[in-house]
């Protein structure tokens, strides 16, 4: 009752003796009664008493203070339940009180009466349920708008913390709820009380939602005289959808829904987009992609520009309900990951969906990804021909990131001329009564495994009767043999064209940087392919004329097979350079040289109804940004890993110039969006497509500004241990490009690099992080920022534990010299303060064994017991005492060094400065107050 004590006493305005008349006149003082008097009185009452006293009164703060203080009088009085039926008793009747303000103020308290009452459930039983829900159900439909809004959010908090028994929720709320929601009601009440059954329906569940909630909610959907009911129906549609379940959603609400999303009112049409990802996910799929995705494009085609606006945030989530968790579920096989890395239940998935996926591909589907080095490798002489090489006799490079698939239509007719051509060494995909499981078989598949099997892109569909006149022996016309290759060949002059094209731009783009050896040596690779290109028109029609001979004569290309392969051996070598300028083969091609509707074609899929998709990658067009929102390609650029993860990466090409466009966009807050969303990307994509599409973005980001390089840098690791090993390193001459900062006051950003470092030193040799991570860490431990200089002590130390482990552990012991010439001996005091804040690390995390650091850095530590400034006197007492005396080897051994420390410590003990000679003389186990303000100050400079 401390607040009641400060109540406002009600006294009459003539009582006696407190005029100046009554004073004495032997008295020239006035005498006024002090507050002190009346707290003397109140405190003589009991806290009923004081209960009683001051709601009664007619001051109005008076009034709103007992409300405030009723949960301190039910704490006095809980040890008696009839006082606490008293005061409970009290609140009914403070709850007629004709001041909104008092009510507003009781009902604000209610939810905490109610935990009170809950926790004292033996005292005071159905305390809540007699005296405080009625209450809170009556206020519902109070006049006063801010009782009514303190009812509903106390209503919604007692709901969430399941202080309401289910029965009450049927019988006592529900019943008001509908009533509230009836035709005659106030509009205004209406419309909360609707929006109050849809936020408590996740609250109550699915049973009380479907039968007392969902039937007046169907009926408020429709309610035409009031547009306001509806737009709270539409807001929280999705949030009723996913409680009552696909039945219901699909039966009751979706026929509303519809109604909604064709509302007169934009404001409706504008919620229905905004929760129609919830929507579709209680849906089936053949409903969301029949019906709903229709639903969808009329919202985005609506004559308003705020309802568009909404459609097209909600247009990424959408296309993400359509994701196949069988199919869409990725996981990112480095080639050098071992199988421990991966969790049991995914390595048990990925092994059967292997399993799976090889008896389907066949071997023959093998030898064209092993084509699979880009277009200049298409264009060898080679290439003219059929690719009649068997999967056996091609030499696979071992490191296989750098590769990139060839177009789908290669991978056809690859597949076609290899059946033609050999057909009793290679088993058809097409032919169902191959037996696919023989020994050979697999033997060959994992010989020859490679990512390809993983995510390779969907092989077309073939004429299945121009197959079987084939495998008959019955010719075919010439018209015929041209239907069935299905694309021209890639001799054929208009891929040549366009390739040649392709290759040209690719070598003007390369020649500025030909400083480079791995650029010069990709401009030599494509000035080789360009050459090969330039056949003449004879050499192309001969070429032709053998694709379209008789099979007996097809095998007479194997004579230029063995002229081939270490060409594209050494285009593949070369690509891994340089993986930014060389992406799918089909997408090079469909790039430079088809026509606009084949490269719309190319963009085909079968996950998500195109027409979603199409308005997807349109969400970067600049007209959108005019005609729709500002900030729409900023949306679009927040859900593509969602769209990308749902599309799968075998349709990655359908995306790669979408996102390339937003990598390349003129606000930064793009291009922020993505680089915080990269190294997600590269776990969706795989080791491939992240080295030839996403590491040139990788790039780009890390020379942007900093309010975007910040976005890569928090997910540095992340993305590089996605990345080959060699590919990695890379990376090493530019971590030091990230101490250079737009702002220099920007001391998180170097927080943050340290941060990763720590974790970066697990994906690099001990000789890389002591050639480019070791002068970083110590240039972050001079800071000027002691946050900075905290995580890179951090950072040594785990640098010193790494590099002490490896074999041979020179490099640590270099680390160590260098550490004691820098900082143990550092002029300046700072120097030598960080010097033990490593010391003491080391020690803490048991980064070095004890007599390791006995022998190399514990000498140089107690060195510093005779320094001038007494903050690293301070802290080096504190190091030795709270830490260095805890570990065993200093407690168990009589040896030298641990007489070096004790006599180290005596002199502390003796020291001038009181607060050394404190934390030199205390007790370990009694001076753990590392955060204590003598702590503080020695820890900052």
């Amino acid at each position: 009752m401390a607040d009641l004590s400060l109540l406002q006493e009600d006294l009459p305005e003539d009582a006696d003796g407190l005029g100046v008349d009554d004073c004495s006149s032997e008295s020239d003082v006035i005498i006024i009664p002090s507050a002190l008097d009346f707290v003397s009185q109140d405190e003589m009452l009991t806290p009923l008493g004081r209960l009683d006293k001051y709601a009664a009164s007619e001051n109005i703060f008076n009034r709103q203070m007992v409300a405030r203080s009723l949960l301190d009088t039910l704490r006095e009085v809980c040890d008696d339940e009839g006082d606490c039926v008293a005061v409970l008793e009290r609140i009914g009747r403070l709850a007629d009180d004709s001041e909104p303000t008092v009510r507003a103020e009781l009902m604000e308290q209610v939810p905490h009466i109610a935990l009170f009452c809950q926790e004292n459930r033996p005292s005071i039983p159905y305390a809540f349920s007699k005296y405080l829900l009625p209450i809170v159900v009556r206020y519902l439909a109070d006049q006063n708008n801010q009782v009514r809004k303190t009812s509903q959010a106390a209503l919604l908090a007692l709901l969430e913390q399941e202080l309401i028994e289910r029965f009450d929720v049927e019988t006592k709320v529900c019943p008001v709820l509908i009533e509230l929601t009836a035709p005659d009601s106030n509009d205004d009440v209406k419309t909360e009380a609707v929006a109050i059954m849809c936020k408590m329906a996740p609250m109550v569940g699915k049973d009380i939602t479907e039968r007392l909630i969902l039937p007046r909610f169907c009926e408020m959907c429709c309610d035409c005289r009031m547009f306001h009911v509806r737009k709270v129906c539409a807001a929280n549609f999705g949030d009723i959808c996913s409680v009552v379940g696909q039945q219901a959603t699909e039966e009751m609400l979706l026929p509303r829904f519809f109604q909604l999303c064709s509302d007169n009112v934009w404001g409706v049409r504008k919620a229905c987009a905004e929760c129609f990802m919830a929507v579709s996910c209680a849906t089936c799929q053949e409903i969301r992609r029949t019906k709903l995705s229709a639903l969808f494009i009329n919202l985005i085609s609506d004559p308003s520009r705020w309802v568009r606006q909404a459609a097209f945030q909600s247009l990424g989530p959408f296309i993400s309900t359509f994701a196949n968790p069988s199919s869409s579920g990725q996981c990112f096989r480095e080639e050098g990951r071992s199988s421990e890395d991966v969790p049991a239940e995914e390595r048990s998935r990925i092994t059967d969906h292997d399993a799976e996926e090889e008896e389907q591909i066949g071997p023959e589907d093998d030898a064209p990804a092993d084509f699979s080095a880009g277009p200049e490798s298409a264009l060898q002489d080679c290439a003219a021909e059929t690719f009649g090489n068997s999967a056996g006799d091609i030499s696979v490079p071992e490191d296989s990131s750098s590769l990139c698939t060839l177009s789908s239509e290669s991978h056809q007719e690859a597949a076609i001329d290899e059946n033609d051509k050999k057909p009793a060494n290679c088993k058809s995909a097409f032919r169902p009564e191959v037996d696919t499981s023989s020994p050979d078989s697999t033997l060959l598949d994992q010989e020859l495994f490679n990512s390809f099997h993983f995510w390779r892109t969907p092989i077309l569909e073939i004429d299945l009767d121009k197959e079987l006149q084939q495998d008959s022996g019955e010719p075919l016309s010439p018209e015929g043999s041209g239907d069935a290759s299905g694309v021209p060949g890639p001799g054929s002059p208009n891929i040549t064209m366009a390739t040649r094209k392709e290759l040209e731009e690719m070598i003007e783009n390369l020649e500025p940087h030909m400083d480079d050896p791995d650029v010069k040596a990709q401009v030599e690779v494509l000035s080789a392919a360009l050459r090969a290109s330039s056949l003449d028109a004879h050499e192309e029609a001969s070429s032709g004329e053998h694709r379209s001979e008789p099979q007996d004569e097809l095998p007479d290309c194997h004579a230029d097979q063995d002229t081939c392969v270490p060409l594209i051996s050494a285009a593949e070598e070369s690509m891994d350079a340089t993986p930014h300028y060389v992406h799918g083969g089909s997408d090079v091609i469909a790039s430079g040289g088809f026509s606009p509707d084949e490269e719309r074609r190319s963009k085909v899929q079968d996950v998500v109804p195109q027409a979603l998709l199409d308005q997807y990658l349109s969400m970067t067009d600049p007209s959108r940004a005019q005609t729709v929102d500002t900030e729409i390609a900023k949306h679009c650029a927040y859900s593509l890993p969602g769209v990308a993860l749902t599309l799968g990466r075998q349709n990655w090409h359908c995306l790669r110039e979408t996102y390339e466009t937003l990598a390349s966009d003129m606000q930064w807050k793009v291009r922020r969006t993505l680089a915080f969303s990269i190294h997600e990307l590269a776990v969706i994509l795989g080791d491939q497509l992240t080295a030839a599409d996403l590491v040139p973005i990788f790039n780009g980001f890390l020379k942007d500004l900093d309010e975007v390089r910040i976005g890569v840098l928090k997910h540095l690791h992340d993305f590089l241990k996605l990345l080959h090993i060699d590919k990695r390193r890379e990376y090493l001459y530019q971590l030091q490009e990230f101490l250079v900062t737009d702002n220099s006051r920007n001391w998180r950003f170097r927080a943050e690099l340290a941060e990763q470092l720590i974790l970066l030193l697990e994906l690099y040799s001990p000789r890389d992080v002591y050639d480019y991570l070791r002068p970083i860490a110590l240039n972050l431990c001079a800071d000027k920022v002691s946050s900075v200089r905290w995580i890179s002590y951090k950072l040594v130390s785990e640098m010193v534990k790494k590099l002490h482990t490896a074999t041979p552990p020179t490099f640590g012991v270099d680390l160590i010299n260098e550490l004691v010439e820098n900082f143990g001996r550092c002029p300046k005091w700072s120097g030598r303060q960080a010097f033990v804040f490593v010391c003491q690390t080391v020690i803490e995390d048991d980064c070095l064994p004890m007599d390791q650091f006995a022998v190399h850095l514990m000498p140089h530590l107690l060195t510093l017991a005779n320094d001038r400034v007494p903050n690293v006197r301070v802290l080096l007492a504190k190091t030795l005492r709270q830490t260095l005396l805890e570990k065993e080897y200093f407690l168990a051994s009589a040896s030298c060094h641990q007489e070096a420390v004790e006599q180290t410590i005596m002199a502390l003990q003796m020291d001038r400065d009181s607060d050394v000679k404190y934390f030199a003389s205390i007790h370990p186990s009694s001076t753990k107050i590392s955060e204590d303000a003598v702590s503080t100050a020695s820890s900052t400079y």
